[in-house]
């Protein structure tokens, strides 16, 4: 919750990224602003300002919310003390997204969101029975690029046709932009298409994702694990893609935070006190 105080650090923000305790990030920019700038706060979705009555209702009041201006002035001050005012748990970015800027915290790249997902929320079509990279690409996709993302899961001959049909976005199949490139995932694809693989622990966590898919546990100690994990949790779900989805997004959920949080702790027996 971050009822208690009107305001959270980039710090604070990134810290609950792609945790339980993860907010909706509104990005709050003029237009010509949004339309002028390189990069977008991970897993941000961007609002007219001016607008507010016109989307209020849109937000979800069950999870908290951070809203973001340039450089944390009128516009999120204004906006953060309608939303409290009106109910929401909701706190202004201190400093905007120049502060998260000057953390050199991660960006994700605005003219390939914009290409990718002319329309948000975006929906994303795959081939049926995930395992590994097609759980971890819709977990990136939802914790970094679209938190509101929808995806499909269809028989492999009928992945680009109903994309195309349907406006999706198609992903992890041969001879589409989103896919393996070598020996790269399409999870690493991702990571450089939205400019995200300088951050270190998404890179880390690439280099599993692609050990454990690719058949090469020699890249990362945690591969194998990740590996028997996934077809295990695949083998009891069956045909229910989205239950396996969402069982799958702990998994990641974990490592990255591991990744992030715990990777230097070390288990002994006997314990130590």
């Amino acid at each position: 919750m971050l009822a208690q105080s009107f305001s959270i650090s980039s710090t604070e923000l990134w810290t609950m990224m792609a945790t339980p305790r993860a907010p909706q990030i509104i990005d709050v920019r003029r237009r010509d602003i949004y339309e002028s700038v390189a990069g977008l706060l991970p897993a941000s979705r961007w609002y007219e300002p001016t607008a507010l009555a016109d989307w209020i209702a849109t937000l979800d009041r069950a999870r908290p919310i951070v809203i973001a201006c340039k450089a944390g002035k009128e516009l999120s001050q204004n906006i953060t003390a309608e939303l409290r005012a009106a109910g929401y748990d909701a706190a202004m970015l201190t400093g905007g997204q120049a502060a998260w800027l000057e953390a050199k915290l991660p960006m994700v790249n605005r003219k390939t969101a914009d290409r990718i997902m002319p329309s948000r929320p975006s929906t994303w079509i795959t081939r049926r029975r995930p395992k590994i990279d097609r759980i971890a690409c819709p977990w990136l996709i939802t914790r970094f690029i679209d938190a509101d993302a929808k995806f499909l899961f269809v028989d492999p001959d009928y992945v680009e046709a109903a994309a195309a049909e349907f406006g999706g976005i198609p992903f992890d199949i041969a001879n589409v932009e989103i896919s393996h490139e070598g020996e790269r995932c399409s999870f690493d694809t991702l990571l450089k298409l939205f400019g995200l693989e300088s951050e270190p622990s998404l890179a880390r966590l690439a280099l599993i994702v692609r050990g454990a898919d690719t058949a090469r546990p020699d890249l990362a100690p945690e591969s194998a694990g990740l590996h028997a994990v996934s077809l295990g949790l695949s083998a009891l779900a069956g045909d229910d893609d989205h239950g396996l989805l969402k069982q799958g997004f702990v998994i990641y959920d974990a490592l990255f935070a591991w990744l992030r949080f715990a990777a230097d702790e070390r288990h002994n027996w006997p314990a130590r006190v």
